[in-house]
């Protein structure tokens, strides 16, 4: 298949006279509201605007009358994610009110734009359009959770906003299930328990960090309880295989809360040990293999189950696991 065309658009605005002095990434955030402010620096870094003909930098001021011009890809301007029909993810359950996807690995949830193409959301949007009115925010449609981009399994998805609030509150109640797999490094102790706080890192964006409870931490940070219990299901070769209940939904809470106990999730690279492609990994072992809750229409149970990806069955095969 030949490569697509990149589409190029050419956008201007004129700098209003009752404006006064205003930095080009707040007066962008105004005339491109769909983007975030990374995704507007991201087009600032790389010269997409122009300024009365010259390439504009974020902290550039702007005087009433000047001209911004963008010249770039017109996925910039999208509002929805863009369907993507080629994307092949299961449907593991489907009703008139839900449905549940089983996600693989190297796929993110969702993304913040245009340009981003691969997710979980584009295929939504591509196989159920009427998804882009349920939700949030039209990037995330009727998506209720998300998984980390190297995490395999189950999410939720509503189809309906009224059945998407209701999951919402089952899940802010602790009300659903959700049961992960993991193997870790380090044997485990047979079963336990991790409660600590989270809070994002502050040196570093990407990461999340556990807040101790007799440490000092700044006022205006905010932190999430989380809790995490898990169980051993094996040992063998320095690792573990663990069942985990989650049951709160903190950012990388299962990451990083094993990582804080000793027992970092194999070949996870943010907060695990280096140690490239373990077992012949090339992502962490984590899968959302169990979710449970109660319908949002009639309130009966739903179980929802998936088998480990055959590329963790292999590892637990090499490793003489058995589950």
């Amino acid at each position: 298949m030949a490569d697509q065309v990149e589409r190029v658009r050419v956008e201007s605005w004129a700098v209003p006279s009752d404006a006064g002095e205003v930095r080009l990434d707040a007066f962008l955030r105004k005339c491109l509201p769909q983007l975030s402010r990374g995704e507007l620096t991201t087009t600032i870094d790389n010269k997409l605007f122009w300024i009365d003909g010259r390439a504009g930098k974020k902290g550039d001021k702007l005087r009433a009358g000047q001209i911004v011009t963008f010249h770039g890809p017109e996925e910039w301007f999208f509002t929805q994610p863009p369907p993507a029909k080629q994307l092949d993810v299961p449907i593991i359950y489907e009703d008139p009110s839900l449905l549940v996807v089983n996600k693989p690995a190297g796929m993110a949830t969702h993304g913040f734009s245009g340009k981003d193409t691969g997710t979980l959301a584009n295929f939504l949007v591509a196989h159920r359009p009427g998804l882009l009115t349920v939700g949030k925010s039209r990037w995330e449609p009727g998506l209720v959770h998300r998984l980390d981009r190297e995490t395999s399994g189950l999410v939720l998805v509503a189809k309906t906003q009224q059945a998407f609030d209701e999951l919402r509150r089952q899940f802010r109640r602790r009300e659903i299930k959700k049961i992960y797999w993991a193997l870790v490094w380090g044997a485990t102790e047979p079963a336990g328990t991790i409660s600590s706080p989270i809070a994002h890192n502050a040196r570093d964006r990407r990461r999340m960090r556990v807040v101790m409870r007799d440490s000092a931490k700044p006022k205006d940070q905010r932190s999430w309880n989380a809790l995490t219990g898990y169980r051993t299901l094996g040992t063998r070769k320095g690792v573990s295989l663990l069942d985990l209940d989650m049951a709160t939904g903190v950012t990388h809470q299962i990451r990083l809360h094993l990582s804080a106990i000793g027992h970092p999730i194999v070949n996870d690279p943010l907060y695990g040990a280096a140690n490239p492609k373990p077992f012949g990994l090339t992502r962490h072992f984590l899968h959302a293999r169990l979710l449970q809750f109660r319908h949002p229409a009639d309130g009966r149970v739903i179980r929802v189950e998936s088998e480990l990806p055959a590329d963790l069955q292999e590892v637990l095969k090499r490793l003489k696991i058995r589950i």
